[in-house]
């Protein structure tokens, strides 16, 4: 497939391409969960978060697990992106795009939910460190100043990245617009892009720049988002092995979204010659990789607990097993663990089908297992008269089916009105088939 051809499909897939039946059903239950979520928004900050199942003993619930879910899956596709550019690996060209899109979007997402949760959200400003007469400044010692510092520095930075890659892109699409319309917009959003030689060199040293920043964001943003949990001194929190085992399931969760947006979206845009099975199996090789780190990860929470011979810490294991979620560890065992025993077997790593079940058994595992850490720590105290359930609430099913939505939505909105395969990456790897190299 020569550069020419490239260019007019992907060009093709934004100017000529009508959206699909698929398309406009996805769109309008989409936009359906984004009014509910607007909606409940509206709720809470009139009612307040009361509307929430949180109570005491268990402060926490829905929205503290779908922040770290959220967040979780922000982090693998610029990571996927950025670790496969630095290491000259050419498969990514198929992924890159759409991986770095979901980053952005579920960083989006994940943001609402810790304003939300302050309580009073219109004081979220408070967190910054900007001077003032009144001598107000954030508490350093708080996890919500460090996630708002760490979360703040990589959305920057995958903003800047996702949009880097694309100004090539929204070029060619503006150069071969035909309505005056399309043309502005594009060539606003190309920043002047005319392909010197220039041009292309001050691209290159800013993608190489932004990606080796991502890189070492990824462990360290969602290393703090673990330190939330673990600065706690309650059983099964105050553990020094979350950095690593958030940092796994941020990329195992992050790579199982990367495979069910990629399969639906090669199926809908023709892309099987581009995003090949090939491709499928390589993210089922890392889902099974990341797959293995968390399994290693739960099995050592248990190991430490009887070795250390801690009696809250083995109380809280047995809880977890036995106690009234016992149903939600074993489920999230059965999702994370076992199911991806099915990918050591190639068949199943490359049948689009079989990949898209378990990257969802995957997805819902990661949350069991988000909520499971928290209300299985807090809903067993010392007292017994300090003991409760959680119950979530309507409004708590609400904000997260309205996450799911918004992300949708927003995904749906790119795929239509943007280039959905990097160009420049194609082309790029065109050449280097051409002349022989791998």
């Amino acid at each position: 497939m020569n550069a020419a051809h490239l260019t007019d499909m992907v060009t093709g897939l934004v100017l000529q391409r009508r959206p699909g039946r698929a398309w406009k059903l996805g769109f309008v239950l989409a936009l359906s969960l984004t009014g509910l979520l607007f909606a409940s928004i509206v709720v809470l900050l009139v009612r307040g978060v009361g509307i929430w199942g949180v109570a005491m003993p268990v402060a926490w619930g829905f929205a503290i697990a779908n922040y770290v879910w959220w967040i979780g899956i922000g982090m693998a596709g610029t990571f996927i992106s950025a670790a496969l550019f630095l290491t000259r690996q050419g498969w990514r060209s198929a992924l890159n795009r759409h991986a770095e899109a979901m980053t952005v979007f579920a960083l989006a997402v994940s943001g609402l939910f810790p304003v939300l949760h302050l309580g009073r959200p219109w004081f979220a400003y408070w967190l910054a460190p900007y001077p003032d007469r009144m001598g107000l400044w954030p508490q350093w010692r708080s996890a919500l100043v460090w996630d708002f510092f760490a979360i703040g520095a990589y959305v920057v930075v995958s903003v800047l990245y996702f949009y880097t890659g694309l100004i090539p892109d929204l070029a060619a699409v503006r150069d071969r617009a035909t309505t005056r319309g399309r043309q502005v917009f594009y060539g606003l959003l190309a920043l002047g892009w005319r392909g010197e030689a220039r041009d292309w060199e001050h691209h290159a040293m800013l993608t190489r720049l932004l990606a080796a920043l991502a890189v070492p964001l990824v462990f360290s943003v969602h290393s703090m988002v673990a330190l939330d949990f673990s600065e706690g001194l309650l059983p099964g929190w105050h553990s020094t092995i979350f950095p690593p085992f958030f940092v796994a399931g941020a990329l195992f969760s992050g790579i199982a979204m990367v495979v069910v947006l990629s399969v639906p979206l090669r199926r809908a845009y023709g892309l099987e010659d581009i995003l090949t099975d090939a491709h499928v199996d390589r993210l089922g090789k890392l889902l099974l990789a990341a797959g293995w780190v968390v399994t290693y990860g739960y099995a050592a929470d248990i190991f430490t607990a009887y070795y250390g011979g801690d009696r809250y810490d083995i109380a809280l294991v047995e809880h977890r097993m036995t106690g009234a979620y016992a149903w939600m560890f074993w489920s999230t065992i059965a999702c994370n663990s076992v199911a991806i025993q099915a990918l050591w077997w190639r068949r199943v790593r490359r049948s689009a089908a079989a990949m898209l079940v378990v990257s969802l058994l995957v997805l819902a595992g990661m949350w069991l297992e988000r909520f499971m850490l928290i209300a299985t720590s807090l809903y067993r105290d010392y007292l017994p008269s300090s003991w409760g359930m959680f119950h979530p609430t309507a409004w708590d099913i609400a904000f997260l089916l309205g996450s799911l939505g918004l992300f949708a939505l927003l995904f749906l909105v790119f795929v239509r009105y943007f280039p959905v395969l990097s160009l420049v990456e194609l082309r790029r790897q065109a050449a280097e088939s051409t002349e022989g190299r791998p």
